[in-house]
């Protein structure tokens, strides 16, 4: 009785890749999901002017974006914990199901401050897609096969950033704002049907019960609030050495070493000390905020040189900055070819150093110059990064087993993540910097002309014809050489990224074998 042992603990936890057989349904099955999280932003942002014209709420709109960003950004480490623990397909269907009662919240928000607070529960939702998807994609391939699922992966994007704003435009033209959202409902009902179906996860023996970390989660939660709060706000709705920030950023920091006293306690932590204890993992995780960083340049301030400098529409403005898209997908396609042959570190630093000397160029083209200039920027620039970043993924998911490729997997997205929100606050800075001193300095002979602050500039570039001929060309002007300094400091993040790879990263990364890994 008393010394009887007990029999060890049978829990479903996935090993292994799936068998051929049942892989179309489950990437089908992944693609729908990702396309909700992918569409998200493109859809929503060309249907802001409705929104506001039916909710209000103009000056915290910006929050739609803010909010939702950092539920995903935050939650990110915590779904790749519990995936490794309880399974990838309870927390994907969890997470889709998540997102999809967001949506249907969001169209029925009664006024902006609830619909800010819907979209943070689908940010919630988009955290558990965005970092399951991935996983379960490397969970299916075997190593040499895992380019075409994450290029299938990335054409998502590709699409979305094409047909997200025509979609969305269309809708809130011609039927309702609200169904933005309702129109993700069956998408991803289609893909909960599909995961519930055909993925399947094999037996594994537990020797004991697993415990969540719920104390490190809240606090992991709380300092990625406070410290992308901060990010994301600072010198936009406060001044960056207000009350606000340094409240927030001070916050953040007790948060962190709170974080760090939790998780060092914890069994079973949400962010184990390995994942920046291992030097393949912290160099990847590194460099891919290097890479959030830089994405800032072309996906926030391109559009606004096109329309800006190069005097193109909306449309034509979008179009610059998709062609990155269409070159992304099938460079990383395609870098299975290079890191094969010469390695998963190697790989990715031709792709950073293509990308430095490509983000430099942009500086160099003439004024006011075609639109096809910076569109051939763009094309080579996503080649470029599709070199980089799909060989340190993989890389990173190859050198460690199934027990931890979802918290590894979730370390890379977040981390890529937390360098967008603080490249947002310091390219903007950058750029407001450099317009702040071109008006200032402008000739006395225009500057009666000139908008008196940033707040005026967009408006005053929306409206030409309010500007004398001078005074509008030197205004274009300066908005160009903003957009220059944002592209070098952009280069210079890029050149951070190839420094971290060289020096941190091992020359071969200490990939596991197939069956290791499983």
């Amino acid at each position: 009785m008393g010394g009887t042992a007990r029999p060890p603990r049978r829990e479903s936890v996935p090993v292994g890749t799936q068998p051929a057989v049942r892989r179309r349904p489950v990437v089908a099955a992944l693609m729908l999901g990702m396309a909700l999280a992918a569409l998200d932003g493109t859809i929503v942002s060309t249907a802001v002017p409705q929104i506001v014209g039916d909710l209000g709420g103009f000056s915290v709109f910006s929050w739609l974006f803010a909010g939702y960003l950092l539920a995903v950004t935050v939650s990110l480490p915590v779904y790749g914990k519990l995936s490794d623990t309880f399974g990838r397909k309870p927390v994907l269907v969890c997470g889709i199901t998540l997102f999809l009662t967001g949506s249907l919240l969001c169209a029925g928000a009664w006024n902006m401050a609830s619909l800010i607070a819907f979209r943070v529960v689908q940010g919630l939702g988009g955290g558990a897609i965005q970092g399951t998807v991935q996983t379960i994609a490397a969970d299916l391939y075997p190593l040499k096969e895992r380019p075409k699922i994450q290029a299938r992966l990335s054409t998502v994007w590709a699409v979305s950033a094409v047909a997200g704003p025509a979609v969305g435009g269309l809708l809130a033209t011609y039927a309702d704002w609200r169904w933005i959202f309702l129109l993700n409902l069956p998408v991803g009902a289609v893909a909960v049907w599909l995961i519930a179906r055909h993925l399947r996860e094999p037996l594994r023996v537990r020797d004991r019960k697993p415990r969540v970390d719920w104390a490190g989660a809240l606090a992991v939660f709380a300092c990625g609030g406070l410290l992308l709060t901060a990010f994301v706000q600072g010198g936009v709705a406060w001044p960056w050495l207000s009350a606000p920030s340094l409240a927030l950023l001070g916050g953040s920091a007790l948060c962190a070493a709170a974080t760090v006293g939790i998780e060092r306690r914890a069994a079973e932590p949400i962010i184990p000390g390995w994942v920046w204890k291992r030097r393949t993992i912290s160099a990847v995780n590194l460099a891919l905020a290097a890479l959030g960083l830089l994405m800032v340049a072309p996906t926030v301030f391109l559009p606004t040189y096109a329309q800006a400098v190069l005097g193109l529409g909306p449309t034509a403005a979008g179009f610059v900055l998709s062609v990155m898209t269409l070159s992304w997908p099938l460079s990383a396609a395609l870098s299975s070819h290079v890191y094969e042959r010469i390695g998963f570190r190697q790989s990715a630093l031709i792709g950073i150093g293509l990308a430095t000397v490509i983000l430099l160029a942009f500086p160099l083209l003439p004024y006011p110059g075609a639109p096809w200039q910076p569109a051939l920027i763009m094309l080579l620039l996503g080649a470029a990064l599709g070199l980089f970043q799909l060989p340190l993924i993989v890389g990173v998911q190859a050198t460690v087993g199934w027990a931890e490729r979802g918290t590894a997997t979730a370390s890379v997205l977040f981390c890529r993540q937390v360098g967008q929100s603080v490249g947002a606050a310091l390219f903007g800075a950058v750029a407001n910097a450099t317009l702040a001193a071109r008006l200032t300095g402008a000739p006395e002979s225009i500057r009666p002309g000139l908008p008196d602050d940033l707040d005026s500039v967009s408006h005053a570039l929306e409206h030409p014809g309010s500007l004398s001929t001078e005074a509008a060309d030197y205004l274009r002007r300066a908005v160009d050489t903003a957009v220059d300094h944002v592209y070098v400091g952009a280069a210079a993040a890029a050149a951070l990224a190839f420094l971290v790879l060289l020096v941190l990263a091992p020359r071969r990364f200490p990939v596991l074998p197939e069956g290791e890994a499983d």
